[in-house]
């Protein structure tokens, strides 16, 4: 028997071990991958391996491990990533795990400086991060110092401004305490939603030439195909949508775009390696079925995820309401015990102090008795004298009197707060009980939820008709692929009307300049990169990822094609 081939497979969060048949495809173990991980939205990743000569490339589904580059080791390293990026995650991104994917390797590049992120972005997006992670912000616990241990911004922005750690955390805790109430994965959405309007989001770049010679940049990305000056990868000059596209092809160094409008000429570039318009033509086919795809009904596949996705969702909400009014009404019973508890101890203080003053009356009255006693001895010498210690005495006997009225008032009220006391613990009781009564209800909730996914267990499996089509990538020297499209059907392009998600709020808006006001004030000159001053320029000029991307598709096909030509 083989002996069978031991993988890792390291996704954004975990680590997975696999022993396989060296017979295994791309495929088997990518669909042992998503289904362990859990992922039914597979279209968007891939496995990364590095081959033989350091350089990373997809797995190919459709061949065998062992017949693909991969750098031979005891263990085949992968990693699980994100290949295609979707083009509004709030429409498209249905499965939380497939969310949480996404927010932690998009996360993940605007640290590492891989998509390029404002100093006041930064800070939002970092206030999102953190509510992702720990919840509802708490003043007792976020102390100074509380995210010692997290890697919340770019090192870039760190580097750029003469702020101590504790300054950075005070302008994200200003964001983070708005937050409160908002789900985990509500948070990561939000995250997600901000992070998609930046310039370099999605977007993968290849160094290209014209036909002069020019050294550019080609960005692909779910949107299109889009032209950069080689300084200059947030601004693209000359934009192609997928829905001008009708074939891609190429022919070793030398990549060519057939328009869908015949009157203009092929869109004609050249990679430095046949490698990179390997992938290059990869790149184009997924995003380009995927653009399709987005403009045509849902599969039934798709509809059952969103409908099970709706479900969960409705199930967590309801476990969050269930859990929140058990927690408000614990407390509200926690402040009523503590109320009862200081009016209990302050009347067994005034009882106290009552007490203590009848023992000191009664200490007088013995010592009046005693007067009296020695008056009457000398009545018969002193009357004027025995008149007087009579009179004492009376007053004495009134003021004890009155003090054991007192007394008898207070010994009652503490009676009656010990039976008020009583009253609340048995509230409290009651309540504890309507608390395992919705306990068992939220039990029966987990029960039938599981029976639910128990029921979906078959539809787990990744039929090929998700997968996404890919070219056999062999040593052929040329490959050209006709794309799906229709001359005379008219796709929508909702891109085109598209706002940024700060734009849609004007107090973000506000708050994110007064943010990078206050930032200014502390910005070092010196550490101002490139891009800082590219972004810079363009908010100056009124521009944003979807204005610009409005502006570079502007005029026919031919017009744009004969720009990039003389660039």
């Amino acid at each position: 028997m083989p002996k069978p081939i031991n993988v890792r497979v390291t996704s954004m969060d975990a680590e997975l071990e696999f022993a396989v048949q060296p017979n295994t495809t791309g495929k088997q173990l990518f669909d042992q991958v998503v289904k362990t991980i859990g992922i039914r939205e597979i279209w968007y990743f891939g496995l990364l391996y590095s081959d033989n000569k350091g350089f990373s490339t997809w797995l190919k589904l459709n061949k065998k491990l062992q017949s693909q580059d991969i750098k031979k080791e005891a263990t085949l390293q992968f990693k699980f990533r994100a290949k295609f990026y979707p083009e509004d995650v709030a429409e498209e991104l249905i499965q939380d795990i497939t969310q949480r994917m996404f927010f932690l390797q998009v996360k993940d590049s605007v640290l590492n400086d891989e998509i390029y992120c404002s100093p006041e972005s930064s800070v939002l997006l970092a206030s999102y991060a953190v509510q992702a992670k720990y919840g509802d912000y708490d003043a007792e616990d976020c102390k100074p110092g509380f995210f010692a241990n997290d890697r919340i911004l770019p090192q870039r922005v760190i580097n750029q401004h003469a702020l101590s750690r504790t300054q950075w955390e005070e302008r994200i805790i200003t964001w983070y305490s708005e937050h409160k109430g908002m789900m985990r994965e509500d948070a990561m959405m939000e995250y997600l939603k901000i992070a998609q309007d930046l310039e370099m989001y999605g977007v993968n770049y290849f160094e290209i030439k014209n036909k002069k010679g020019t050294d550019l940049w080609l960005g692909v990305d779910a949107l299109g195909l889009n032209i950069y000056e080689k300084e200059d990868k947030l601004t693209p000059k000359i934009g192609f949508p997928w829905s001008e596209i009708r074939n891609i092809s190429f022919s070793d160094k030398k990549f060519i775009i057939k328009p869908i409008d015949k009157k203009a000429p092929d869109f004609v570039f050249f990679a430095s390696r046949l490698r990179i318009n390997k992938r290059i033509l990869a790149l184009c086919m997924g995003n380009h079925e995927l653009y399709m795809r987005r403009r045509k009904p849902d599969s039934i596949e798709v509809q059952q995820m969103k409908a099970q996705a709706k479900e969960e969702k409705l199930a967590r909400l309801s476990e969050r309401m269930l859990l929140q009014r058990e927690r408000q009404q614990r407390e509200g019973a926690e402040r009523q015990r503590k109320e009862l508890e200081q009016r209990l101890h302050h009347y067994e203080t005034e009882f106290e102090r009552a007490r203590a003053e009848l023992e000191r009356s009664q200490e007088i009255t013995l010592s009046l008795e005693e007067k009296t006693r020695q008056a009457e001895s000398e009545r018969n010498e002193l009357t004027e004298a025995q008149m007087r210690a009579e009179e004492a005495r009376r007053r004495a006997e009134q003021a004890a009197h009155l003090e054991k009225e007192e007394r008898e008032r207070k010994e009652l009220e503490a009676v009656q707060a010990q039976r008020e006391l009583e009253r609340r613990m048995r509230e409290v009781r009651e309540r504890e009980i309507e608390s395992r009564k919705l306990q068992e209800e939220l039990d029966r909730t987990h029960r039938e939820l599981e029976e639910n996914q128990r029921a979906l267990q078959e539809v787990l499996s990744t039929p090929k008709v998700l997968h996404l089509y890919e070219h056999d990538e062999d040593d052929s020297m040329e490959h050209s692929h006709e794309l799906q499209y229709d001359e005379n059907a008219v796709l929508p392009r909702p891109e085109d009307e598209r706002v940024t998600q700060a734009e849609k709020n004007q107090m973000l808006v506000k708050q994110l300049k007064s943010l990078s006001d206050d930032l200014a004030a502390a910005k070092v000159q010196t550490q101002v990169t490139r891009n800082d001053i590219l972004h810079q320029q363009n908010q100056s000029q009124g521009r944003d990822k979807y204005k610009t991307l409005k502006q570079i598709r502007q005029g026919n096909t031919k017009q744009r094609v004969d720009m990039f030509e003389a660039m």
